[in-house]
């Protein structure tokens, strides 16, 4: 064995652990990027202009991964029921949908999905609309950061779904029987045994999807929304310093991706530990 394949020989740290090369060097460059933008007039306009869709970005995300979250239990408990039909279904959302690209499904929700939308309440409304109790609704009342916000939802529930199911049949059936056998109605088997148990085995595709979730917001630009990206465009179209602009707005996303990353280890580690010393008391 090769002192290159030899665990033995791999740079420990102290603690016994590796040290974080990668980590030192990207924050070296990171603190040297934060200190030329700080120094350069013209990049901390760039920088300004960029940061004003960091809000945007957030939500997006955040309210996004929410509803996916929410969705994707949903079919996955329905991938696992007892019924046909609605594993059926869950199967064919979940095939479907992660067949169609992010981009493609974006655009199809703001110009097809959204409209059908409209139009079918419109429909079903109609007798109000003639009582003078509600307005009819228009296509612009809905708008182009919901669209986004729904895509991106539908998208990735879809992947979600999986990680969720996975989890759930990961846990010993032989410990929701001896809830089954405690007299606990399935929704106390499934909040008290099996959701705690799944939880650290799905946190860290899931931790994935959320890292992945935040670059692909940057796709919501298409439809104008005023993310980091479009905040980008508009500058990047008006003073044509596109090295300038994309340096930065890969830099904040940089930022946004890799401390998320880091606080999502943080947060596996501080469980392992957790459940390491409930096992050992």
């Amino acid at each position: 064995m090769t002192p290159a394949t030899d665990p033995a020989a791999q740079p420990k740290s102290a603690s016994g652990k590796e040290f974080p090369y990668w980590l030192a060097a990207a924050t070296l460059i990171a603190v040297a990027a934060a200190l030329a933008i700080a120094a350069s007039d013209l990049y901390s306009q760039v920088f300004g202009v960029v940061a004003k869709g960091i809000g945007i970005t957030i939500f997006v995300t955040v309210v996004g991964f929410a509803l996916a979250c929410l969705i994707g239990l949903g079919i996955a408990l329905m991938a696992l029921s007892g019924s046909v039909a609605l594993r059926q279904v869950a199967r064919f959302y979940v095939e479907i949908v992660r067949g169609i690209p992010i981009l493609v499904l974006l655009f199809w929700i703001a110009f097809v999905g959204a409209p059908a939308l409209v139009a079918g309440w419109n429909f079903l409304a109609a007798p109000l609309h003639r009582a003078g109790i509600v307005e009819p609704l228009m296509v612009r009342d809905v708008s182009l950061l919901w669209r986004a916000i729904i895509a991106l939802t539908i998208g990735y529930s879809a992947f979600i779904a999986e990680v969720f199911r996975a989890g759930i049949q990961s846990v010993d059936a032989g410990q929701v029987e001896a809830a089954k056998a405690l007299g606990l109605s399935p929704f106390q088997r499934f909040r008290l045994v099996v959701l705690p148990q799944a939880v650290r085995i799905i946190l860290p595709p899931l931790g994935n999807d959320f890292v992945a979730m935040v670059k692909d917001s940057s796709l919501v630009s298409v439809l104008g929304v005023a993310d980091i990206t479009q905040m980008g465009k508009i500058y990047a179209s008006g003073s044509f310093r596109f090295f300038e602009t994309y340096s930065i707005v890969a830099y904040v996303y940089l930022l946004l991706t890799v401390g998320l990353s880091l606080a999502l280890r943080a947060l596996e580690r501080r469980l392992r530990r957790a459940q390491e010393l409930k096992g050992s008391s």
